[in-house]
């Protein structure tokens, strides 16, 4: 790597920060930290296979012709007047990003809303084009947040651009250990920000939220790989339990969090991006039903899709594919479009109007 590049990354504030010497010392008390970096609880292979460049299922639906959508994605216009209502709700916003309402608490994970997955816009992932811009004026259309809740520091969850726009409308962020660096690096205050462990809570405003453990990775160049911590959430109000998993592999640690925190009334799984490149990191579309089963939910929703095309197997595949194990395992789903707002206090006995079907 050239000295431009490592120049580059130092000064280009999307890179993010660095913990300080005092905080890598309280990591050093944790059992997952070893050597300056977090680890798994059960090991993952990380892009094991560099030279294959086929989806883990080994018979992708429809190859690379596929991976992108054949047209614009159809979206629902943003209705903020449901949004702001009393009731508990859910706005899925692509990917793996959400607005949630909660005992009437606005509460965004993983906002993602820039155009490019990416630290420079110039080079990147692009996001799909949607029917209509809903991300064009979302951030300044949104209520005040009462917090934020980020999985891990990956470009497609961790968003320098977004926080950055967010940082005057949001009271507070919660984050996995060492990730508190980047926000504070991007001008958000530092008594903001709440790190935690896994399996640590915080209570905020009548609400309990709990980092949970994931098996994945972080890093955000080349220098930092591992060196700040992943996981999902679990979000504790007074009518809704809701389980988000973040980026990550099966593992035993679903069943423990069912037990710890279940039953979620909706469990938000990823199930999207497989590879044989990384077979412990992502899950499979039936992968992401078991885990389900395992954490106690009564309704699933599949995320990190309808955004961005990060691997080989066609973009709307894992969705059909879940439909399917889902039907077979007798699980509630539900698939809404981008924008659309769903009811948390209803059966949420929804009709599937497969609108991926370009």
């Amino acid at each position: 790597m050239g000295f431009a590049t490592v120049l580059f990354i130092s000064i280009h504030p999307a890179f993010g920060g660095t913990p300080t010497s005092e905080q890598k010392e309280t990591y050093r008390e944790s059992d997952n930290y070893i050597d300056g970096k977090f680890i798994n609880d059960v090991p993952a292979r990380d892009l094991a296979n560099r030279s294959s460049n086929s989806s883990i299922n080994g018979n992708s639906a429809s190859g690379d012709k596929d991976r992108n959508p054949a047209g614009p994605i159809p979206v629902s216009p943003i209705d903020w007047e449901r949004i702001e209502s009393e009731n508990d709700s859910l706005t899925w916003l692509g990917h793996s990003a959400f607005l949630l309402s909660v005992d009437n608490k606005k509460l965004l994970v993983d906002p993602m809303l820039s155009p490019v997955a990416s630290p420079v816009s110039l080079v990147g992932i692009n996001r799909y084009e949607y029917s209509e811009d809903i991300m064009l004026h979302l951030i300044d259309d949104m209520p005040p947040i009462d917090a934020v809740l980020i999985t891990h520091d990956h470009y497609d969850h961790l968003d320098y651009q977004s926080l950055v726009k967010f940082n005057s409308k949001v009271s507070h962020f919660f984050v996995p250990l060492g990730c508190g660096a980047h926000l504070v690096r991007w001008g958000i205050p530092e008594e903001k920000v709440t790190e935690l462990n896994w399996w640590e809570e915080a209570e905020y405003q009548g609400l309990t939220v709990a980092l949970i453990p994931s098996r994945h990775g972080s890093g955000r160049d080349p220098f930092n790989i591992d060196t700040t911590l992943w996981g999902g959430w679990a979000i504790l109000g007074n009518r809704t339990r809701i389980y988000t998993s973040g980026d990550g592999g099966y593992g035993p640690h679903f069943r423990e969090i069912g037990d710890r925190y279940g039953p979620f009334n909706i469990t938000l799984i990823e199930g999207a991006q497989y590879d044989r490149n990384w077979p412990d990191i992502h899950m499979v579309p039936e992968q992401a039903v078991q885990a389900h089963l395992d954490l106690d939910g009564r309704t699933m929703m599949l995320m990190h899709w309808g955004a961005f095309t990060l691997a080989s197997h066609a973009w709307n595949e894992p969705i059909e594919r879940v439909l399917e194990e889902a039907d077979e395992r007798e699980v509630n789903i539900i698939a809404p479009m981008i924008g659309e707002t769903i009811m948390l206090d209803s059966d949420l006995q929804l009709p599937l109007t497969e609108w991926w079907d370009l």
